[in-house]
């Protein structure tokens, strides 16, 4: 089981990396699924499966949707199709597509084998109820202010990115001939 343990972390490295190296957000969001996966799966291996149902609800879930709703809320543009049929080429998805699968080879090995939390790490199962006492106990504060950012930078990004309508008046319009 170490080296599932292994294989996973160094995924999440290579497309941890990928995400930082990547110019067109739509490449770094799928690497960054990848990446979220195979964390999702290197806590499952140690033995935290909620934890890892976690990553995946919340993060490759719920933040990856976050990106692209404003992504497509800044995208307003009439070149968006034809940006957008350059990007779905298989050259875009190839990578983390065999990322995935070498990630979902590796999970269905763990769960195949029986022994998920036999990694030879220090292993405590953590229940929801720990999760939640840890998280609104004495984290609470951080919680709620990283709350308090995600929704400022969403503000923020719609905001900055809206297309302003110019207003004219009807006088000085120029007419078409």
């Amino acid at each position: 089981m170490e080296i599932t343990f292994y294989i996973s972390a160094a995924v999440a490295i290579l497309s941890t990396m990928m995400v930082i190296t990547r110019f067109n957000i739509i490449h770094a969001l799928l690497y960054l699924v990848v990446s979220f996966l195979s964390l999702a799966t290197v806590f499952f291996i140690i033995g935290a499966p909620f934890a890892a149902a976690l990553e995946i609800i919340i993060y490759a879930g719920a933040i990856v949707v976050l990106i692209i709703f404003v992504i497509m809320m800044l995208n307003l543009k009439g070149d968006a199709i034809d940006q957008e049929r350059e990007w779905l080429t298989p050259q875009v998805w190839v990578g983390p597509a065999i990322l995935s699968f070498i990630l979902f080879a590796e999970l269905v090995y763990v769960l195949g084998s029986g022994n998920a939390g036999a990694s030879g790490l220090p292993n405590q199962l953590v229940d929801s109820r720990a999760v939640g006492k840890s998280l609104y106990g004495p984290y609470i504060l951080g919680v709620e202010l990283s709350g308090m950012l995600l929704m400022a930078g969403i503000v923020g990004a719609y905001h900055l990115g809206r297309q302003k309508k110019k207003v004219i008046h009807r006088f000085l319009e120029q007419k078409q001939e």
